[in-house]
């Protein structure tokens, strides 16, 4: 789902600057992808629900991860 909006590069070939800036952008991402999943839950039905009862849980436990470590490196987020 995030391929189309992360270019993959290697962690080693970046700064600090760059790190906390590719937390952020994946903040962002996960954030965007939450609320959109949030909003076909509300037309969902049958199995559905389920699929998407699954997708927002890994999408919120990836959310928290991220929150975490941008709390770690002091990171503001707004």
């Amino acid at each position: 789902m995030y391929s189309e909006f992360v270019k993959e590069v290697e962690i080693s070939d970046l700064d600090e600057n760059e790190k906390n800036s590719d937390l952020l952008k994946n903040i962002k991402i996960v954030k965007e992808t939450l609320n959109n999943m949030y909003n076909n839950m509300q037309f969902a039905d049958g199995d559905l629900i389920d699929y998407y009862t699954y997708q927002i849980k890994a999408e919120e436990a990836k959310y928290d991860y991220l929150i975490k470590q941008a709390k770690t490196k002091k990171i503001k987020i707004v």
